[in-house]
């Protein structure tokens, strides 16, 4: 069976090792220690006396550090062991480890113990497809140190590992030879620091001189206030205050603080999107807006700080449109991959509208409206000025970059994501509903802030007019009245993709749907085809290239269930939201641990244990945004004028909510709910 991964994630910096600590980079594993998506170890391997070791236990004793116990040599040692190890291991800017060394025995005893170091500065894009850097190594036992280097002209990556105690240092590692008495230990703190150079300029050794346990220390708090400002829940159901805690934690880890910015923003998820991911950003802000307020204005600004000002085919950048992701690797510094600075999404930019009026609602915060006036009207202008690239009034894209750029700009943002029924791919450039959906409600949101804000009524007025002709032109071009649901998307010409998807949730959630066809979108998201049992997949059953593997053709993901639920509750539907919410809690429940990013569509009768995919990121910020979201939408929170109305629809079995303390522009306030059967049985007593 395949072994255990263990990480410690600290923002952008991680570390992922075997059950034992041991890291050793292979194909297609992301294993090491990663900054700023470049990894500053590849081989990190614990000897004793020339032995492997192996492990007893770990305790997970927060996000950002762990420590295994261990024995050395195999299973047949662990009973009655003369010696056991123990590895503490934490992040920050830095990793540290201190490895302490047990003598068990009656007598005194000598070991070699050995810490084998190695780096390839592989850029974490190129995880499998490794390619041989020449790596600097200076080995100086005079300063208990090992110094490797890489640069590539002004692109300039450094590891520094020291040791507290005299070692016997080499190319390959450090060698302590040591005895300890009888009963007695031995311990070193081996410190891993990483040196940024060239453009990004980065120096990561500075965070290294405060002592590691002042940092732990530090780190423990921030951990500490962060969980202290959200809401408390007290729930009767089993497990979901465990969940929501979880979550609060997973959040607070996936914290990062991007180069020349001070705030911290949420990155996408662990191991492949440790970087700002504008939609996932977007989103989660979204999701969390009720609980972690503080993440919305850091990402607002810092993605207006970013907003593009020109025009760049290779960037696929446009003046107004919000990026897609940044990345600090080295392929991107080069552009030997479309991996670093890059704005090919075409639902960023909407979002980030969507995002600032929802933030304004629920905080009261005037200034920022004002202070991002121009980021947002670019924005609301791109829209039109670029997104409407056949001038039929529908927000499409196509990829400006021929080479390399990503082929469907939307949120299923795998090539062969958009098809209809029959597997088909329409010609590009391709309007999907949801992104409608998306500028409708930016639009709609765009007017509010133009009138109560910005001082211009007359293009509130012009704003609210295009959003309602949007409106009505979307549900005569897309509804299918055959099927009773809206075309996944129309091609170049018109033609509907006639695909039944998840996406219909999102027009839910952007209020595009016409209020006679609600219920209709209703049914079909928890009918079988759609509904696995765990969650809606992306794409329905019976259809040419449904696939309950294939991440956007039959998958489950949480967080597009979180904004379906939110439309569904948005058109009162609260049935089909309730069902929806409780298989997703229930499938959180059931892997436990972080929230998977995505599982399989397999029916929950087929697996009554979800199924994970390999590529799945976990954490993942908007999944672990997606269960707050839910519970948020179960207790029908939401902000008007200063007051939190509260409109509870809890689905059977969960009994009595309690969420206090929520944040808000009337300063903290608390919600109660139960479900209807607990309800009734308390009336019937």
């Amino acid at each position: 069976m395949k072994q255990e991964l263990v990480h410690v994630i600290a923002g952008n910096v991680f570390a992922i090792s075997d059950a034992q600590g041991d890291i050793e980079a292979e194909p297609q594993v992301p294993a090491g220690l990663f900054a700023y998506d470049t990894r500053f170890l590849s081989h990190w391997v614990l000897r004793i006396d020339g032995e492997r070791i192996n492990a007893l236990s770990r305790d997970d004793l927060t996000y950002f550090e762990t420590r295994f116990f261990l024995v050395p040599g195999a299973a047949s040692h662990y009973v009655d062991a003369d010696v056991s190890i123990i590895r503490h291991r934490s992040v920050h800017d830095c990793f540290h480890e201190n490895i302490t060394v047990l003598n068990h025995s009656s007598q005194p005893a000598e070991y070699t113990v050995r810490v084998e170091m190695a780096n390839d500065f592989t850029d974490i894009v190129e995880v499998g497809r490794l390619r041989q850097r020449a790596v600097e190594v200076t080995a100086d036992s005079a300063r208990h140190r090992l110094v490797l280097r890489y640069q590539r002209d002004r692109f300039i990556r450094e590891t520094t590992v020291s040791s507290t105690v005299p070692a016997e240092v080499d190319e390959k590692g450090m060698t302590f030879r040591v005895r300890i008495a009888p009963d007695g230990k031995w311990e070193t703190d081996l410190h891993v620091s990483m040196t940024m150079g060239g453009e990004e300029g980065r120096d990561l050794r500075a965070d290294l001189e405060p002592h590691q346990q002042t940092v732990r220390t530090g780190m423990r708090e921030d951990l500490a206030q962060w969980l202290d400002r959200a809401p408390q829940l007290v729930a009767e159901r089993r497990g979901l205050e465990e969940l929501y805690q979880g979550s609060l934690a997973d959040l607070a880890a996936l914290r990062y603080q991007p180069l020349s910015y001070r705030g911290r923003v949420p990155i996408g998820g662990l191991p492949w999107a440790m970087g700002l991911c504008g939609r996932d950003a977007l989103i989660t802000c979204l999701q969390t807006i009720a609980f972690t307020p503080e993440l919305a204005p850091a990402t607002l600004r810092m993605l207006a700080l970013m907003q593009g000002g020109q025009l760049d085919d290779a960037l696929d950048e446009e003046p107004g449109k919000i990026l897609a992701h940044l990345r600090y690797g080295e392929a991107g510094a080069f552009r030997d991959r479309l991996s670093g600075l890059y704005y090919g999404a075409a639902d960023t930019t909407p979002l980030f509208v969507v995002l600032l009026d929802e933030y304004e609602r629920w905080s009261g915060d005037a200034d920022l409206v004002r202070e991002l006036r121009q980021p947002a009207r670019m924005a609301l202008d791109w829209i039109d000025d670029y997104g409407d690239l056949t001038g039929d009034g529908y927000l499409r894209y196509q990829r400006r970059n021929e080479r390399d750029g990503t082929i469907n700009q939307c949120w299923k943002d795998s090539p062969d994501a958009i098809v209809d029924a029959h597997g088909r791919q329409p010609a590009l450039p391709r309007a999907t509903c949801e992104l409608q959906g998306y500028a409708y409600d930016a639009k709609r949101r765009g007017a509010r802030l133009a009138r109560e804000f910005w001082g211009d009524p007359a293009y509130a007025e012009r704003l609210e007019r295009e959003a309602a002709a949007l409106k009505e032109r979307f549900n005569r071009d897309f509804w299918l009245p055959h099927l009773e649901y809206y075309a996944l998307a129309l091609d170049p010409y018109g033609e509907p993709v006639d695909a039944l998807t998840s996406n219909i949730g999102h027009l839910l959630w952007s209020g595009i749907v016409a209020d006679d066809r609600a219920e209709a979108i209703g049914e079909h998201l928890v009918g079988p085809r759609l509904f696995s049992g765990w969650g809606v997949r992306t794409f329905a059953t019976g259809q040419r290239t449904y696939n309950p593997v294939g991440a956007h053709l039959g998958a489950v993901w949480p967080s597009d269930n979180s904004l379906i639920v939110a439309g569904l509750r948005r058109y009162r539907l609260d049935a089909q939201a309730a069902l929806i919410a409780a298989g997703v809690f229930d499938m959180a429940r059931t892997l436990g641990g972080e929230v998977a990013e995505v599982i399989a569509g397999y029916d929950r009768s087929l697996t009554t244990f979800p199924v994970q995919l390999a590529t799945s990121c976990r954490p993942q910020a908007w999944s672990s945004g997606a269960l707050l979201m839910l519970l948020g939408t179960m207790l029908g929170l939401r902000p008007t004028g200063d007051n939190l109305l509260v409109n509870p629809a809890v689905p059977e079995g969960f009994g009595r909510l309690e969420l206090l303390d929520i944040p808000g522009r009337w300063g903290r306030s608390d919600a109660y709910a139960r479900d209807r059967t607990t309800e009734r049985r308390r009336r019937l007593r």
